[in-house]
């Protein structure tokens, strides 16, 4: 298949919302996503589905948008310039947990087709996405598992994938002015639209439905761990990386505020509660300074 079949991509989204959401609401056992449907003056629109309040999630939103404009924005004809002029079509899922227990990492997902179009020219499209894991406590065995299932994933696609989707993950979740990752990884691409449409759509398709089994075993294993106060407060101190990479550098949150896209949606991702300390470093021997020392860096978890 070598022409692309964006009514067949946006059937895929949907469903995906669909099943992660059933998924995520069965992971907590309380709660259940509320849905909110909208439509953008510019064109388009979609449905968030935002949980709140339940037993394991403190927070979690999964947001299906399909957006239409009649240019591309600054952000995206920036490094394409051969988009300029063209009308396009932006269709994704994307989803942020943000867990209660410290424990457990909140998760983020996201897959996302592209497609531009001129009169009597071909069009361009593509295909991004991935997901990555921000546990707040290291445990060697959530790691090796997360990026078990994101290696097979990618195995079909050839040897080559996981490890270079890996490492661009490892260099796009990266804080500039903390000088640290935001996580521990997991796949990262973009601009995919090669060998052709049928492949580059499996291949997201692949990552889009392997991101349940990468995170709910995580979340089933430690949900009920103890904690306490010092354990609450790190969590919280610890989200304050996640505000600052999505509010600076994340591609998503840049693209749907510069094209007219709906804030609520668009910032959904946000967590509830958050703290920043002043100049705080972990002291050494603590499970606080091994996520720094021994989680937080690129590592082969595989």
């Amino acid at each position: 298949m070598s022409q692309p079949d964006k009514y067949a991509v946006k059937a895929y989204l949907t469903d995906l919302q669909d099943r992660i959401c059933n998924a995520l609401s069965q992971a907590d056992g309380a709660k259940t996503f509320v849905e909110d449907s909208w439509v953008r003056e510019e064109g388009g629109g979609g449905r968030s589905r935002v949980l709140s309040e339940g037993a394991v999630f403190e927070k979690g939103g999964v947001n299906f948008s399909h957006v239409t404009g009649s240019r591309m924005p600054a952000s995206a004809t920036a490094h394409r310039p051969e988009l300029a002029g063209r009308s396009f079509e932006a269709m994704g899922v994307s989803l942020v947990m943000h867990p209660r227990n410290p424990y457990v990492p909140t998760s983020h997902a996201n897959v996302r087709f592209f497609i531009a179009e001129k009169a009597g020219e071909e069009p361009v499209w593509w295909f991004g996405g991935g997901y990555d894991l921000t546990p707040y406590y290291g445990f060697d065995d959530d790691c090796e598992h997360w990026h078990r299932v994101a290696a097979s994933a990618c195995q079909p696609f050839g040897p080559e994938v996981y490890p270079n989707y890996k490492r661009w993950c490892d260099e796009y979740f990266f804080l500039k002015h903390r000088n640290e990752p935001r996580g521990i990884g997991g796949l990262f691409f973009d601009d995919l639209n090669q060998p052709d449409f049928g492949q580059s759509f499996a291949f997201t398709r692949a990552v889009g439905d392997s991101y349940c089994d990468a995170y709910v075993p995580i979340v089933n294993r430690r949900k009920d761990t103890p904690y306490g106060d010092r354990e609450r407060q790190f969590q919280l101190y610890r989200r304050g990386r996640y505000v600052e990479f999505n509010l600076v550098y994340d591609r998503g949150t840049l693209f749907g505020l510069q094209t007219g896209g709906r804030t609520e949606s668009i910032l959904m991702s946000l967590p509830p509660l958050v703290r920043w300390e002043y100049n705080w470093h972990p002291e050494p021997g603590t499970p606080e300074y091994a996520l720094y020392h021994d989680y937080l860096r690129p590592r082969d978890w595989v």
